[in-house]
C-alpha cells in the first residue's frame, strides 16, 4: 500500500492518505496515467505526491532506496525544487540539514545514548534547559 500527501497551493501537506501502489494491478480510471494526478483530482487539491512511510532523514528504514527524503507529515512542506518532504521548523534558530531534518544550533546534551535527563529547548537563550522534577 502506498501513501500520498495532499498539498495546498503553497505545497504544505494538508492530509496523508493510503492509496494504490504505483505498480497496482488496479487500473487507473480513464484519462489518468498516474495515481498522484488521480488523487489530486479526486480530493480537489492543488497537488498530490507519493510519500514513503519507510523514509526518514533521507534513509530508508528497511534498507531500500530513500524516497523524497522523509515521510510527509501534516503541515510539513513539499519542496518542488528538490523533490523532498520535510517537517515544519520547530524554532526560528533551527536549520534544515542536508538530510532534510531540522537541527538545533546546539546538540542535545544527552547525546545519542542519553544521559538519563530530559531537556527542553529554550529559544530565548538558544540552549537546552534541564527539566527538573520535584515530588
Amino acid at each position: 500500500m502506498a501513501h500520498y500527501a495532499l498539498l495546498d497551493e503553497n505545497n504544505i501537506v494538508t492530509q496523508v492518505i493510503s492509496g494504490a501502489d504505483e505498480d497496482s494491478t488496479t487500473e487507473l480510471p480513464d484519462g489518468y496515467t498516474d495515481w498522484e494526478t488521480w488523487y489530486r483530482d479526486l480530493y480537489s487539491v492543488a497537488d498530490c505526491k507519493r510519500t514513503s512511510y519507510n523514509t526518514r532523514g533521507n534513509t530508508h528504514t528497511l534498507g531500500g532506496t530513500p524516497f523524497r527524503a522523509n515521510y510527509a507529515i501534516i503541515d510539513g512542506t513539499y519542496d518542488t525544487e528538490n523533490d523532498v518532504f520535510y517537517g515544519f521548523q520547530p524554532y526560528d534558530s533551527w536549520t534544515l540539514n542536508s538530510d532534510w531534518i531540522w537541527q538545533p544550533p546546539i546538540a542535545y546534551p544527552g547525546g545519542v545514548d542519553g544521559d538519563g535527563n530530559f531537556y527542553n529547548w529554550n529559544e530565548e537563550t538558544i540552549n537546552w534547559d534541564l527539566v527538573e522534577y520535584t515530588e
